[in-house]
């Protein structure tokens, strides 16, 4: 089979391998379709602080069982499925807590381990999740869709909460659908115009393009003055950071889901005195299966998540798909890989 490896940053082998052989409790899957994350944009331009070389990158994908043996989960062979990509240790005190998706020793595909950008991969069978018929490129879909899920449920968004996300690139856009889906007044800031139309165009209330508008401005018109509920930085540099706190009102709440590297000096009296709720997010949990049912529910309506698909490529322009992203003025959405 070929495999994709990023060998260093900035560098791409496609090599032969042997199809790996499933051990016991695992399944053969023939990836169908692989989402390139902002983590794996990450690990090629080496700015990915968790990753080391050389990696195989990829954890947003869909797959056909190939192989499968007897199993509870009603899993066949032909299926087309998706899996969770983030392995978890089992024995420390956050996984004893049943909160498997920040384990103290968390891998995932992609990152701090092998991912999914190969013809054929191994999973456990309890880590394989029934597709429910949705089509292939859609289920490369809900793992980037249960990150920003997975933010908005830890900030407990409610109905006709005023939620303002940072940043309408694939995780901003999918926490601003999962906002709307609790029943939020959703608002989406960004610099770039044509995302901005993107976020309009899946359905959210409004949005503040905050290299051409005053954001505090408008942030007090959007409120009456009362200013956000919920702010969600999808981000992750401290401008977004320190905006997220500005723009939040008093005894409301900030949830980080954006990965930076890039630290910031912050007086944390100012979280005291607005008395605010700060909530970090990672990974996802339990979100998998009830994403897909959600998803059925949406196709075809305004918050329809195929319209993040910007472009599909194949697997052999896979570097030319990973350079449009380094380069993305701001067109590109999601792109996925068909294999």
């Amino acid at each position: 089979m070929k495999v994709v490896k990023i060998v260093e940053p900035g560098r791409f082998e496609i090599v032969e391998s042997a199809i790996p052989q499933p051990g016991a409790g695992e399944a053969l899957l023939r990836i169908r379709f692989c989402g390139i994350c902002g983590s794996d944009v990450q690990t090629y331009t080496g700015n990915q602080p968790f990753a080391d070389y050389p990696r195989i990158p990829g954890h947003e994908f869909s797959a056909e069982i190939a192989e499968i043996g007897e199993n509870n989960r009603g899993l066949k062979k032909g299926m087309i499925v998706t899996a969770n990509p983030y392995f978890n240790c089992g024995t420390c005190y956050s996984c004893r807590r049943g909160l498997v998706n920040c384990c103290e020793s968390n891998q995932t595909m992609g990152v701090q381990r092998d991912g999914s950008f190969a013809e054929y991969v191994t999973m456990p069978i309890e880590r394989i999740i029934d597709g429910q018929g949705l089509p292939a490129e859609t289920l490369a879909l809900i793992e980037p869709f249960s990150i920003g899920y997975h933010a908005i449920k830890r900030g407990g968004v409610g109905s006709n909460d005023n939620v303002l996300v940072f940043g309408a690139g694939p995780i901003g856009l999918f926490a601003a659908i999962s906002a709307k889906l609790f029943g939020a007044n959703v608002y989406v800031t960004d610099m770039l115009q044509s995302r901005l139309d993107a976020a309009l165009e899946l359905g959210v209330n409004g949005v503040i393009n905050s290299k051409t508008e005053n954001l505090n401005d408008k942030v007090l018109e959007l409120t009456n003055g009362d200013r956000m509920n919920v702010c969600v930085d999808a981000v992750g540099i401290p401008e977004t950071f320190q905006a997220a706190m500005d723009m939040a009102a008093f005894g409301s709440k900030v949830i980080l889901v954006g990965n930076g590297k890039r630290e910031i000096t912050f007086n944390q009296s100012y979280i005291v005195k607005k008395e605010l709720d700060v909530y970090g997010s990672r990974n996802s949990l339990h979100d998998f299966a009830p994403l897909i049912n959600l998803v059925k529910l949406t196709e075809g309506s305004r918050m329809d998540i195929n319209k993040m698909v910007s472009k599909i490529y194949d697997f052999a322009d896979v570097k030319e798909a990973f350079d449009a992203l380094v380069n993305n003025d701001g067109t590109l959405a999601k792109v996925l890989v068909r294999f």
